[in-house]
């Protein structure tokens, strides 16, 4: 028997391989014969760097890198191993590097300033040390410029009228006069970028980065119209200077409109966070020949159906002829229609009343009991006779 163990993390308790290894522990004592391959998952935002590292048997990177706001601080990507992925590959989440939670000080930090020039010396690291595959997830960025801070590190000029460089910040692109591609890092060329996002929003517009995301950044109903502007002329200097006309495209609005430059400078690949890191970890390549996938994730309810975890396995599954089932930790609403949409079952660990602080406490053993009572039941159920 070949069980397929691949859930997301269980925030504020276990790792994704954390609650791998508790599913598979708990299957084995029931079932000593099984094999479980263990295939954590992530879907592309907070988590994913540690999800495919530990995947592919790979290894943390830490970088000096300038934060959103110019401040000094360490972030870290990973170097993936060769499980399920091609040699040579980075997974970078630019809120590492450039993310909201580096805002420490709302009062003296003015999202006009912001910049992802962080983001791209990770991506330079990278670069430097050979990776030609870069998997990058947007998300939960402090940074409002287009992308503009993370081209500069990458050794791309931003000009003003003077021929000086742009101050870093999206609101200073309203003074951009013209982009020199001329150095920009060599390798990125030869490189193929991945980048993973869930967000559609365009760069500009009432539905675009600034106006949507904006607020969550510290910035002003005032201010949101001179942001936009300049994120619109940054767009038309881009078109200029070569680019491809993508600011309309759905997902150049992520990540403060970091999926704009992504797309018209790096000529990435912007797809669905869960399906990116489906590829990185080779997980349809585990389920041949798997009788069985089991994925899970903290809370499964409608949500879920939006590109999460554990939407994501149990599609893949599918398309493999593998049936799925989902243990959580708890059961929302809409829980029914993933089930309605394919999922053979869904199983909550929690066994009894209790205050939230205690489940989290007892997640792991309680995910062990959850999978042996699945795995005891599913040994049985061979013995019935068919009908």
């Amino acid at each position: 028997m070949r069980i397929v163990v691949a859930p997301d993390s269980f925030k504020g308790s276990l790792t994704a391989l954390e609650v791998a290894q508790a599913v598979a522990a708990g299957w084995k004592q029931a079932q000593p014969d099984a094999v479980c391959v263990l295939v954590p998952l992530a879907d592309g935002g907070e988590g994913t760097v540690k999800s495919l590292v530990d995947a592919t048997n790979g290894s943390l990177v830490s970088v000096q890198v300038s934060g959103p706001f110019g401040q000094p601080t360490t972030a870290s990507y990973g170097l993936l191993g060769e499980t399920g992925t091609a040699p040579g590959t980075a997974v970078i989440e630019m809120a590492a590097a450039s993310g909201l939670h580096l805002r420490t000080d709302p009062k003296a930090m003015s999202p006009f300033d912001a910049s992802s020039f962080g983001t791209g010396q990770l991506i330079k690291d990278a670069l430097d040390r050979g990776v030609r595959t870069v998997v990058l997830g947007l998300g939960g960025s402090a940074t409002n410029d287009g992308g503009a801070g993370m081209l500069s590190a990458l050794g791309v000029r931003l000009l003003d009228a003077l021929g000086s460089e742009l101050k870093p910040g999206g609101g200073h692109l309203q003074h951009l006069e013209s982009i020199d591609l001329t150095q920009m890092h060599p390798a990125v060329e030869q490189c193929d970028f991945q980048v993973a996002s869930d967000v559609t929003n365009p760069l500009c517009g009432p539905s675009g980065a600034t106006a949507v995301f904006g607020p969550q950044k510290g910035v002003g109903q005032a201010d949101i119209a001179a942001i936009d502007a300049g994120l619109e002329h940054f767009a038309k200097v881009a078109r200029a200077s070569g680019a491809p006309d993508v600011s309309a495209r759905p997902g150049a609005g992520a990540a403060g409109g970091l999926g704009f430059a992504a797309l018209s400078f790096l000529h990435a690949n912007l797809r669905p966070g869960i399906e990116v890191v489906i590829d990185a970890v080779g997980l349809r390549a585990a389920l041949d020949g798997a009788d069985l996938l089991i994925t899970g994730e903290g809370r499964i309810d409608r949500q879920t159906l939006a590109g999460k975890v554990p939407f994501g396995a149990m599609r893949a599954a599918q398309a493999a002829g593998v049936p799925a089932i989902a243990i959580v930790g708890s059961i929302g609403p809409g829980a029914n229609e993933v089930i309605d949409a394919g999922m053979a079952g869904i199983f909550s660990i929690v066994n009894a009343p209790m205050e939230l602080s205690e489940a989290l406490a007892a997640t792991e053993s309680n995910l062990r009991h959850t999978a042996r009572s699945i795995a005891g039941v599913w040994g049985a159920a061979r013995f019935l006779p068919k009908p």
